[in-house]
């Protein structure tokens, strides 16, 4: 049953077979949603579905942000991300975190971008006095409110701040909405992972626990999820349906931290490489089984090191299918890869050829 979940997530999500059609794409980034730039870029970059796509998906997401066919906001814990703008509604009411009692400092901005507004935060800072280290977080938590938008049509620093409730009249955003629907994402969530337990559904979503429970016991008494103790998976939930019998191929992808499924493993993750400095995490046949370490920096960077979770001797026999599937992003001369398993890797290697 595990291999069978674990094949399914990878076909669902387009790891084992990338989408070659950009009309697919749309669909795609629904099921993923919201999808966070590539974690370790710079500011204003697009969206990824990293080794999903036969083609660059980020040309993609330039021309359907710039068309605000999909929105920018902060979701999952007050992380960036985007939403198709179809489900802006449904998605900003689950992560909506409404402020309590608001500060004069984010009165004073909320205020100036709702009369005088769209502004930069360059001319934010000119019409209140205030400083940047000043505005920079209270517009993040006056985003986090969906009290403002951020508009974010290319790789531009210099982005408007617009009221929300004025950019997005149709989006209706109220407390009392808030349960149904996280239970409409985490439906969509559960249709993209297949299998999920409380820790990987808390790690993705950044939710209470509390709240969670509240959800997901709702939505198991109305049968649109059941639980399910799946060996080497562990207790969790899928959708009624989800029950096939797919075989898992043999397959390296490196993932960043706020990919989908890095995300949904976080707590996991970091026991087991939490002592480490890591660059990317690796999912080998379907499961994390490595990581990518070294310091990170703006400018050229080494790789450390390629740590792995396999048995010695397979270690030794996919090194090559491993160190192809780092390089496609760390490559010489800016990010040459030092280590393979704890040990050096030779000048004459063959990672010319790659």
């Amino acid at each position: 049953m595990k291999k069978a979940i674990i094949a399914e997530r990878l076909l669902r999500q387009h790891l084992s077979i990338p989408i070659s059609n950009p009309e697919d794409y749309i669909e795609l980034f629904r099921l993923l949603q919201p999808v966070s730039p590539i974690f370790f870029s710079y500011p204003g970059s697009p969206p990824r579905l990293v080794h999903r796509t036969a083609f660059d998906d980020s040309k993609v997401a330039d021309r359907m942000r710039e068309d605000r066919a999909i929105v920018k906001g902060r979701f999952l814990g007050g992380n960036i991300g985007y939403v198709l703008s179809d489900d802006l509604e449904i998605y900003a009411n689950a992560f909506c975190r409404q402020i309590p009692l608001i500060s004069d400092i984010q009165q004073r901005i909320f205020d100036t971008i709702r009369y005088t507004g769209p502004l930069t935060p360059r001319q934010i800072k000119e019409e209140t006095g205030l400083l940047n280290k000043q505005i920079a977080p209270a517009l993040s938590r006056l985003q986090e409110a969906f009290l403002v938008y951020e508009d974010q049509p290319d790789d531009n620093w210099a982005r408007g701040w617009y009221e929300f409730a004025t950019e997005w009249r149709e989006v209706c955003i109220d407390e009392s909405k808030k349960e149904r629907a996280i239970s409409q994402v985490l439906l969509n969530f559960l249709q993209g992972h297949v299998f999920a337990t409380m820790e990987q559904i808390k790690d993705w979503s950044q939710l209470s626990s509390k709240l969670l429970t509240a959800v997901i016991n709702d939505m198991e008494k109305n049968r649109k999820i059941v639980s399910r103790l799946i060996e080497g998976l562990g207790e969790g939930w899928m959708l009624p349906q989800d029950i096939s019998g797919r075989e898992v191929k043999p397959s390296v992808f490196m993932l960043h931290r706020s990919d989908f499924l890095a995300r949904s493993h976080a707590s996991e993750l970091k026991r087991r490489f939490g002592d480490y400095e890591v660059l990317q995490y690796l999912l080998i046949d379907g499961e994390f089984k490595g990581a990518v370490v070294g310091h990170w920096r703006i400018g050229p960077y080494d790789v450390d090191d390629i740590i792995l979770e396999l048995p010695h001797a397979e270690r030794a026999q996919r090194r090559d299918e491993i160190i192809r599937a780092v390089s496609w992003y760390y490559k010489k001369p800016d990010n040459p890869i030092l280590k393979y398993d704890g040990k050096e890797i030779e000048k004459e290697t063959k990672l010319k050829a790659f």
